[in-house]
């Protein structure tokens, strides 16, 4: 079993080989990890929604096979389009343009890069963890501001990276 977890200010994978996820992983009874799919399910280069619980959230597989959550409502129009967005990179950020407004955010941060004129907000993203094919999803509460720290301390190493 490989097991590889994604921070949102991540950079490049982490990989823990073992037999069975830890104690602490994302298959394990209370890890607060939610599965959602398989990766099989996720189409390259496109987004998929999501219910969990009363959260919508949006999953992205990026063309080199990382996979991203966000929220599923576009901060900008507060409709649930997110996943329906385009997704892409802008200089090896990867990335999804809101299909509504067009306001392009970073997958990895939640950061708006283009505001349109109007002012900046966020998105917030959720920790993606792999393991033997699954994809499980961490949610976040509440909003998780560009370029600050994870909200669980157990996933702010900025070591650690994107699932693949």
């Amino acid at each position: 079993m490989t097991l590889m977890e994604t921070t949102p200010n991540a950079g490049t994978p982490a990989v823990t080989p073992g037999s069975a996820p830890a104690p602490a992983g994302p298959a394990a009874p209370g890890s607060g990890w939610i599965r959602v799919c398989r990766v099989d399910d996720l189409l390259v280069e496109r987004g998929a929604a999501a219910l969990l619980g009363d959260r919508q959230v949006a999953l992205f597989r990026t063309f080199d096979g990382r996979i991203f959550a966000t929220d599923q409502i576009d901060p900008f129009s507060g409709a649930a389009v997110l996943s329906r967005g385009i997704v892409g990179d802008r200089g090896g950020v990867p990335t999804v343009a809101s299909p509504m407004y067009k306001q392009v955010f970073d997958l990895r941060t939640g950061a708006c890069l283009d505001t349109h004129g109007k002012e900046p907000l966020t998105v917030t993203v959720h920790p993606v963890a792999v393991a033997d094919g699954d994809v499980f999803v961490k949610l976040v509460t509440g909003s998780v501001p560009a370029g600050s720290a994870h909200a669980d301390p157990a996933h702010a190493d900025p070591a650690e990276g994107d699932a693949r």
